[in-house]
This record gives C-alpha cells, sequence and structure tokens, in this order.
C-alpha cells in the first residue's frame, strides 16, 4: 500500500535561489509518515499515549529535481520492510504540475517505549502489527 499526501511548497521552505532548502525533504518525509500512519487509523500520538514511539534511527534522501516556492508536491510513502523491532518507509516526492520526480529517499525506524528501550510491538499490539503487515 501507497500512501498519498500533497502538500503546497511554502516561501519559507525555501532559499535565496527559490529553491526548497535540502533538510526540509525530511519534513516532509514527517508528513508523509505520519498520513501514512494516520490512514491506518495507526496516529503517531494514539502510539505514543500508548507508550509506543517510532524515532528515526537512519534516513536518507536523494536529491534529483528542484521544487519551488508554489509547487504542489505529491509524497509517496510506502512500508517496505518490517522486521522484528525495526520497519523502514521509502518516500518518493513528485511536483504535481508536470508528474517530475522531484527526491527519493527513506527512514528506517525503531518500536520503543518511553524510555527509548526496544519494545516488542507484535506481542504489544498483535493487531496494529497484522495491520502493517498486511502492506508488505
Amino acid at each position: 500500500m501507497e500512501n498519498k499526501t500533497v502538500i503546497r511548497v511554502r516561501y519559507k521552505e525555501t532559499d535565496q535561489m527559490g529553491v526548497v532548502y535540502y533538510g526540509n525533504y525530511f519534513t516532509w518525509f514527517e508528513v508523509g509518515r505520519n498520513e501514512f500512519f494516520r490512514n491506518l487509523n495507526l496516529e503517531c500520538g494514539e502510539l505514543e499515549r500508548k507508550d509506543v514511539f517510532l524515532p528515526v534511527i537512519e534516513a536518507g534522501c536523494e536529491y534529483i529535481n528542484s521544487a519551488k516556492f508554489d509547487d504542489e508536491v505529491l509524497i509517496k510513502t510506502e512500508l517496505v520492510e518490517l522486521k522484528g523491532v525495526r520497519f523502514r518507509l521509502n518516500y518518493t516526492i513528485y511536483r504535481i504540475s508536470d508528474n517530475t520526480l522531484i527526491a527519493e529517499g527513506f527512514t528506517r525506524h525503531a518500536f520503543v517505549d518511553s524510555e527509548l528501550k526496544p519494545i516488542n510491538f507484535r506481542r504489544r499490539h498483535p493487531e496494529a502489527w497484522r495491520t502493517l503487515e498486511n502492506l508488505l
């Protein structure tokens, strides 16, 4: 399953040349990730209230084309790995007006508690685990 989120580039996200500053792509990954979980009825805020946190333990991004102020961009988020206490999401970002690929990236996460200790998400929340597992 691939989740799709649309956002519009804000002026504050661009540099002096009007191009999106590279660090903002990681913010967009977060937007895509939150919408991904929201669409599965596994909202991150609700998980945190259940003492489940999803810190980023690795991230990467390949910048392919530039996004600029006022572009509408599509963030596609896909679960590609779910293993033990970790999972990985891949992201692709497109400019909607011409369907140009802007960037590709990933984030890898761990399932931890509020003390940042790994948890067995599969055992603690078997229904949520099955929901994620069914996406692969």
